[in-house]
């Protein structure tokens, strides 16, 4: 087993789950790259992180996580979209050596964008405030979206893993003393994984260990993958915003227009008759 969201939801109650681990698309998603060890797990744990939060998509899209900063990490960044691809990258954080997190993202600011293909974009910040990551996105939901959440992640650089507990709007039961002794309770028992098991054990086993006298619905795996999204038709999309006319005398100074994508390093070289067709596809 690799490579899969598992989610799960406990009966009777109105509390969610969410299981992942990473192994081809995390190494995928480095093989590109000389990334320090500091930072290659921090990506592990957000691509893991990215791929719980991808659950809630319900329509076509794209789910980024990105941290800005002032620290030894200044751009760090996963997407997740709609068909469960996920790709991620790390920028200007070649000497980053710093175990502690706030060190490596020292007076940052953490978002996350959910961009449907078909609607509005929308995007909450927060600070990162907390010891590590996944106290931070525990802060941002109980900022952003008020709602109670847990989560635990770990990489190792072989596999990447991570764990979601949510507590849901009121529905099976509404009775606030009882809902929050149901959420104690669950949480209590999922804080006593540990980050090898998180990444070790089969998701059924893990649940089992975790919940074995509590009603737990598992739900089918869902693969994931490193996909980047960049192609020549989106660069040249991109390209067009710029006007025929820059693009001809970027390409009569350089000679062509050079595009490199920093996620998968695939390279884009446009000529003249390249932006000639462009624009004529364009009028017609």
């Amino acid at each position: 087993m690799s490579d899969q969201l598992q989610r799960f939801i406990f009966d009777d109650t109105d509390i969610r789950g969410e299981l992942s681990r990473l192994d081809q698309s995390y190494h995928d998603s480095l093989n590109t790259h000389q990334y320090p060890e500091v930072v290659a797990q921090l990506i592990g744990e957000f691509l893991a992180a990215v791929a719980l939060l991808s659950a809630t998509l319900k329509f076509e899209g794209t789910l980024t996580l990105q941290a800005r900063s002032d620290g030894e990490i200044p751009l760090i960044m996963a997407e997740a979209t709609s068909e469960n691809d996920l790709r991620a990258i790390a920028r200007g954080a070649e000497d980053a050596r710093s175990n502690d997190f706030k060190t490596l993202l020292a007076n940052g600011q953490l978002s996350i964008t959910i961009e449907p293909k078909q609607g509005k974009r929308y995007q909450g910040i927060v600070s990162l405030d907390g010891a590590n990551l996944a106290e931070c996105l525990e802060g941002y939901f109980q900022q952003s979206e008020q709602l109670s959440t847990r989560i635990w992640l770990s990489c190792d650089h072989q596999q990447a893993a991570g764990m979601l507990l949510q507590e849901l709007p009121a529905s099976h039961n509404i009775n606030p003393e009882q809902r929050q002794q149901q959420w104690q309770h669950l949480t209590q028992l999922a804080d006593t994984i540990t980050a090898a098991e998180l990444l070790a054990l089969p998701f059924d086993q893990i649940l089992y260990r975790l919940y074995h006298q509590e009603q737990v619905r598992i739900f089918d795996p869902t693969p994931l993958q490193f996909k980047c999204s960049c192609s020549e038709q989106r660069t040249l999309s991109a390209l067009r915003t710029l006007g025929q006319q820059e693009l001809t005398e970027i390409i009569a100074d350089q000679g062509s227009i050079e595009i490199h994508c920093e996620f998968c390093h695939q390279h884009y070289q446009f000529a003249q008759p390249d932006i000639d067709k462009l624009f004529q596809a364009t009028v017609h």
